[in-house]
């Protein structure tokens, strides 16, 4: 988030549109906290995944992305685990 230029508002912000956006695309009915939270935890996890193969996200585009990819990814995660 720091490396982002972002502040915590703006991210709270984003990761709840990021968190929406990936509850739509993989059709999960979550509430407006977890979107926000899987938003947040999401865009670290994918920052850290494409941090290790030379991929860096900036501003807030680059925020949102990098929060519905790893949003993304939590949600099948956890579709995995539970099955």
């Amino acid at each position: 988030m720091g490396d982002a230029g972002i502040g915590w508002l703006a991210a709270i912000i984003i990761g709840g549109l990021a968190g929406w956006i990936a509850s739509s695309i993989m059709k999960t009915n979550t509430g407006i906290f977890l979107n926000i939270i899987l938003g947040i935890i999401g865009a670290a996890i994918a920052s850290f995944l494409f941090g290790l193969i030379g991929i860096s996200f900036g501003g807030w585009i680059g925020y949102l992305i990098a929060g519905l990819i790893g949003a993304c990814i939590l949600i099948a995660l956890v579709r995995a685990l539970r099955r």
